[in-house]
């Protein structure tokens, strides 16, 4: 790989990791008409100060989403959010412990099993999502994303916030929603989620499905031996940790390569297709064209490093690599 610098200069290296991320390209809706007031991107948004005194309309109930429309909620002076469908909101602590923590503390049960007890659990949390003025969700409890926010519901019950469905279009100041109803914004907000790009690797370097890189185990690439990818996979639970665990698989695949010590994992890079959706029915999104069950993924990653013979990552392996932080101030 030749790698070309901003200052110009060109490296040399037997392998390319990019671990640059996903939230960097902001993808806008593309509604018809024109909105003549301000309208910008969530990336943008950096303080609920931004809307005091304004009618603010948030579109898109991801976490992003969700979290912003509670802060315009408290500034602004009106409050709407806007969703295509309707979702299930997840505390984010479950009887004082996070809650995936919780759900990962008890037995394991079949996903069908655990869909259906903690749906019964959230409804006697929240109770019915339409009283609300909230969409009935379209889809059944982790079949999309999950939304750690129960905060929304207390301000839609208090009136801080309106939720309206998607919108039809733009016209001035007034938008236009599908239920037929309209309002005058100063400000729409779009947390409308990222494009999935690597723009200093050309794309043919990579199979794209959905607008998503095609990777086996979201980290290799099935067509190039020297191409991994890290952080491009999006998943129902808390990925740091697993992070970890993956940057572990690329640097022993990189030392077995260097050692001329691959044949196996070559050969399951490009035959294994393993189902990482732990039996969840994930909605037909492009964001969830990718999208792997955190428990499923664990538990194939832990057989493939069985299968090669790779120890488990504990806690502190690589510890005598760090190097010691230099104090910006001399004592």
């Amino acid at each position: 790989w030749l790698v070309t610098t901003s200052d110009g200069e060109v490296h040399s290296y037997g392998s390319l990791i990019c671990a640059t991320g996903t939230n960097w390209h902001a993808s806008m809706p593309d509604y018809p008409g024109t909105f003549t007031g301000e309208i910008r991107h969530s990336n943008t948004y950096r303080s609920a100060q931004e809307f005091a005194g304004e009618r603010v309309l948030v579109i898109g109930a991801g976490n992003s989403g969700v979290d912003i429309a509670c802060d315009a909620a408290q500034s602004a002076d009106t409050a709407v959010i806007s969703m295509r469908r309707g979702y299930h909101f997840i505390p984010k602590h479950l009887f004082g412990i996070p809650s995936d923590e919780f759900a990962a503390s008890g037995p394991h049960l079949p996903m069908w099993l655990e869909q259906r007890a903690f749906g019964v659990m959230l409804r006697v949390l929240n109770g019915r999502l339409t009283r609300y003025g909230l969409q009935r969700p379209d889809h059944r409890l982790f079949e999309t994303h999950p939304i750690m926010n129960t905060q929304l519901l207390h301000y839609l019950s208090h009136g801080d916030i309106t939720a309206k469905p998607d919108v039809a279009r733009f016209d001035g100041n007034t938008v236009h929603f599908t239920d037929g109803t309209s309002q005058d914004f100063d400000v729409v907000l779009c947390a409308t989620g990222y494009r999935w790009q690597i723009p200093y690797v050309d794309a043919d370097h990579f199979s794209w499905r959905n607008g998503r890189p095609d990777l086996y185990m979201n980290l290799f690439s099935r067509t190039d031996p020297t191409l991994y990818a890290l952080g491009y996979m999006e998943t129902n639970g808390g990925a740091y940790k697993l992070f970890d665990q993956m940057a572990d698989l690329i640097v022993r695949t990189i030392m077995a390569r260097s050692s001329g010590a691959t044949t196996a994992m070559d050969q399951i890079i490009r035959t294994d297709r393993p189902d990482l959706s732990g039996g969840i029915h994930f909605v037909g999104s492009d964001r969830h064209s990718t999208y792997v069950e955190i428990a499923a993924y664990r538990k194939h990653m832990a057989r493939l490093r069985k299968r090669l013979g790779w120890p488990d990552l504990t806690d502190g392996m690589y510890d005598r690599l760090r190097v010691p932080e230099k104090s910006a101030v001399s004592a």
